[in-house]
């Protein structure tokens, strides 16, 4: 199987370029590739006027950068990075990203943070097998999950999401346009764009790959207003996306209430293996989420006591969570935002 690879250059600063792979809906014998490239590098740079193409290839499989990824079980693979903050170090490869693979078809759970990312991780399904792609599922809206989404789409997969996450995405696209690229660098971007899901869901339903079967339960407010579980009914696979987090410090863009709510009921069945959003995979559901809801409940706890001593949000938000400081990367960063949301959200309960 062979695959189209562009050079593409920002417009405005033709010194910031990469190469940007063009995935293929049907597999590409070398011939194909190379007689079809023109085209199709016109049909994309015209999706993409930010950016200048040149120089093109074709090449085979194996000669593509690819994610390291792990059998979890058979037939799901888990790319599971270290979870730390975004930066210009992990150029937004934070998320764990996964795939089913099928008897008839293959489908991702969280597409990554960046095209280039999405490129890396069809890689390491091609690697693997050369099935279609039907479904791409987005856990929910933040951007280390869903901003590869459009290597897939061009990959002829369905993208799919909460009901709730194509509001979610296009209310922030113009912010996030401006400050990702800010985070984890401009050329680790490149070529980047969001793309809406082609359908939401709004009551549990099911996927067949052809002898795997993924259950899609999208889930009341929590993490944020967008969060959707993917299971995998053969293996006892659940991927939570960010609804359970291990090692980086949570973030809190849905309901403090919300989401200690949903982590107070276990999965039924409690699944054999469990995919958090960041972190190592997990195998049991007490040990596993217990980190979360610890931090989660001393947010809740710490947020009640703060307000019942009639304490101003500008000097409670400083030492809310902050009993839970040492189990977190990213703390610093990320706490602070946390400890408003919950002052604003539990001051009217």
């Amino acid at each position: 199987m062979f695959h189209l690879i562009v050079s593409a250059c920002l417009a405005l600063d033709p010194s910031i370029c990469a190469d940007r792979l063009l995935p293929s809906p049907l597999p590409l014998t070398e011939a194909d590739c190379t007689t079809r490239a023109i085209g199709r590098i016109a049909d994309w740079g015209a999706l993409h006027p930010d950016l200048v193409t040149g120089d093109w290839s074709c090449r085979p499989t194996k000669g593509l950068p690819a994610l390291p990824v792990e059998e979890i079980a058979p037939g799901v693979y888990v790319h599971a990075p270290r979870a730390e903050p975004l930066s210009t170090l992990n150029g937004g490869d934070i998320a764990n990203l996964g795939f089913i693979v099928g008897d008839d078809s293959v489908a991702v759970v969280d597409p990554g943070g960046s095209r280039a990312i999405g490129e890396a991780l069809y890689a390491s399904i091609r690697m693997i097998t050369d099935k279609p792609i039907s479904h791409a599922i987005i856990t929910h809206m933040h951007p280390d999950h869903s901003f590869g989404a459009e290597v897939f789409a061009e990959a002829g997969a369905t993208i799919i999401g909460h009901r709730n996450l194509a509001s979610a995405l296009d209310r922030r696209s113009v912010a996030w346009a401006e400050s990702i690229p800010r985070q984890a660098g401009v050329r680790a971007m490149l070529g980047t764009k969001i793309y809406l899901p082609d359908h939401g869901v709004a009551a549990p339903e099911e996927i067949n790959l052809g002898n795997a079967t993924l259950r899609l339960v999208p889930v009341p407010t929590a993490h944020t207003d967008n969060d959707l579980t993917v299971y995998h009914l053969e293996s006892g696979t659940l991927f939570f996306g960010d609804l359970v987090f291990a090692e980086l410090t949570p973030s809190l863009d849905g309901s403090l209430v919300g989401w200690l709510d949903w982590l107070s009921a276990p999965p039924d069945p409690l699944p054999r293996k469990m995919v958090p959003g960041h972190g190592p995979v997990l195998t049991d559901w007490a040990s596993g989420t217990l980190e979360i809801r610890a931090y989660l409940t001393a947010l809740a706890e710490e947020t009640r006591a703060a307000i019942r001593a009639g304490e101003p949000m500008s000097t409670a938000v400083p030492h809310i969570g902050i009993s839970q400081r040492g189990n977190w990367r990213g703390f610093d960063e990320m706490n602070p935002h946390n400890a408003t949301a919950a002052f604003k959200e539990l001051e009217w309960e």
